[in-house]
Order: C-alpha cells, then structure tokens, then sequence
C-alpha cells in the first residue's frame, strides 16, 4: 500500500511539472530567439536565427523564426522555393491570388520557386517556423511590397 501511494504521488509530481504544453499564446522556444528581422520585410516583431550556414558544399540555409502576435514577412520570393516547418503557435501563408491558409504546429509548406508568398502569426498567438531553403547558389531572397492589413485579415 505504501509502494503505491508513493508511486502515485510520484506520478502526480511528474505531470504537474510536465511543461511541454504550450499555455494560451506563449510559445516553447526551441532555438534562440536570434536578431530582430528588418523592418523593411517585417510588419511588428520578428526574430531569426541562423541555423546552418551557407556554403558551396550543401548550399541550402536554414534557420528558425519567431514572429510575435500579428508579425509577418513582406511578398517575397525564392528563386529555388522554400520550405517551412512550423514547431508552435499558429500563423498564416498565402501566395499571391491564392487563399490564405492557417498553419499550426506540425504543418510542413513548400513554397514553389519564384512564386511570391508571405507567412506569419494569427493576431492573437505567436509563431515558430524553421525555414529551408535549397539550391542558394541561383539566389536566396526578393523582398517585395508590405502585406497590407487588408490583406492580411483576408480569409478569401
């Protein structure tokens, strides 16, 4: 009787410390938060760190990015694409005369070469996203116009 009290409140500790849930809107950081991005490709806060450098061996970038409640990225394109892996929250992609869609934690999105998109959180929580992107030697990015308020809250 005693081994299973002990066994239970043992047990009970453990799942009340458990803090792999995400609470609300607060996100599990997996990476550092990194460099606060360009306000000239960002709307509100974004934050990026590199993760694997480019080089003329593998010639593929990859990193993570935060963007707080409501953040995105301008219109942009990749030469090569890109490809997005969301670890928390939940956010938006669309590309150009294309529907915006949701994504949430666990969604992978490849965005197809030169076909210009943005991506970033819902109004109301945050997003993570590690991005890839391939074949660096044709080129990396083209920052385009800003996502307009409009824009941005179009479901269609």
């Amino acid at each position: 009787m005693i081994t299973a009290i002990a066994f239970l409140a043992l047990v009970t500790t453990s799942c009340m410390n458990n803090k792999s849930e995400t609470k609300g809107s607060e996100l599990q950081a997996i990476f550092p938060k990194g460099e606060k991005g360009a306000a000239e490709n960002f709307t509100g806060n974004a934050w990026a760190t590199s993760l694997v450098a480019n080089d003329s061996i593998y010639n593929t970038l990859v990193g993570n990015v935060y963007f707080e409640p409501g953040a995105r990225s301008n219109w942009h394109t990749h030469p090569s694409g890109q490809i997005l892996i969301i670890t928390d929250g939940v956010g938006y992609y669309q590309e150009k005369g294309q529907p915006r869609r949701t994504m949430k934690k666990g969604d992978v999105v490849k965005c197809s070469p030169n076909v210009t998109h943005w991506h970033g959180a819902s109004p109301d929580t945050g997003m993570q996203q590690l991005y890839i992107l391939p074949k660096t030697e044709k080129g990396i990015v083209t920052w385009l116009q800003k996502v307009t308020d409009e824009e941005y809250n179009n479901v269609k």
